[in-house]
């Protein structure tokens, strides 16, 4: 048993040998290095902390979440703008003091109505409202110019047989007096004799004006003057002295002076004036 081993052992070493003899240095270095690179070292220190990277990519849209609960009611709104004025209403007859209170509350109730709508903060599509409110409106504006219009009237009118005159105190171009007059059922002054003229020239000369539109133009054509209901002027007539001249080549209309006389001036001038009304009419 001692002799097996011994030859064991000198078995073991020729083999050792042979490799050495068969192999080379520089094949037994890498061997060993690469035994070593296997071979894992000690954890080395924390490295510092890198930049922040780039953002990436959106994810996916999530499902809807559940619906909420209903907040809380807002606050009130503003009060939106008035709305359009309504259709005006039919024209009235005032013939009593009775029927003056009657109008004039209307404006107090219009004004009522229209700050108990703002205060209430009611919206304007109430539709039935609005219109009210501008049906008030239109019989107020009609109803001031028609007091406006008594009130003078109230102050002092001329007369004779069948015409009724009134001196109107408000500075307006020819037409716009020629439409009032119409729209009250008269016409502008219409002097066509010698006792109507001399009416209309007192009335002035009281009154304490110089001058005031008349019922006569040539506005149709140029030197045929008529009356401003379009009849012709006839034998009578106070023209002044070199009157008509149509000055400037403008002076279509006509005015009478504190003496009575007539000049022809321009019609877009303002001045008062004097409406005729017909007492059959009146």
């Amino acid at each position: 048993m001692k002799r097996d081993l011994v030859f064991l052992g000198s078995l073991i070493s020729l083999v050792f040998l042979s490799l050495l003899r068969s192999g080379s240095p520089q094949h037994l270095a890498e061997e060993a290095c690469s035994v070593q690179i296997l071979v894992p070292g000690l954890k080395g220190d924390a490295g510092e902390k890198g930049e922040k990277g780039s953002p990436g990519r959106p994810g996916r849209v999530g499902p809807s979440g559940e619906k909420g609960d209903m907040g809380d009611r807002g606050q009130k709104g503003s009060v939106g703008r008035h709305g359009k004025i309504g259709p005006i209403g039919s024209k009235e007859s005032i013939t009593s003091p009775r029927d003056f209170k009657m109008h004039l509350g209307i404006e107090q109730r219009g004004s009522l109505m229209r700050r108990l709508l703002i205060s209430t903060g009611i919206p304007c599509e109430c539709s039935q409202l609005r219109k009210a409110i501008g049906e008030m409106d239109n019989q107020v504006a009609q109803l001031t110019t028609e007091l406006k219009f008594i009130k003078n009237a109230v102050a002092g009118v001329r007369e004779t047989d069948n015409k009724i005159y009134l001196l109107v105190k408000e500075e307006k171009r020819y037409m716009d007096a020629q439409l009032y007059c119409l729209g009250r059922g008269g016409n502008l002054g219409m002097p066509k004799d010698e006792a109507s003229n001399g009416l209309l020239a007192s009335y002035i000369n009281q009154a304490g004006l110089t001058r005031v539109f008349i019922g006569i133009n040539d506005l149709e054509r140029e030197g045929t003057f008529v009356y401003s209901d379009r009849s012709p002027m006839q034998t009578f007539n106070k023209w002044r002295n070199g009157e008509p001249n149509n000055a400037y080549d403008e002076e279509d209309c006509v005015e009478m002076v504190a003496s009575g006389g007539w000049n022809d001036v321009a019609c877009h001038i303002t001045m008062y004036f004097i409406c005729e009304f017909d007492k059959e009419n009146v």
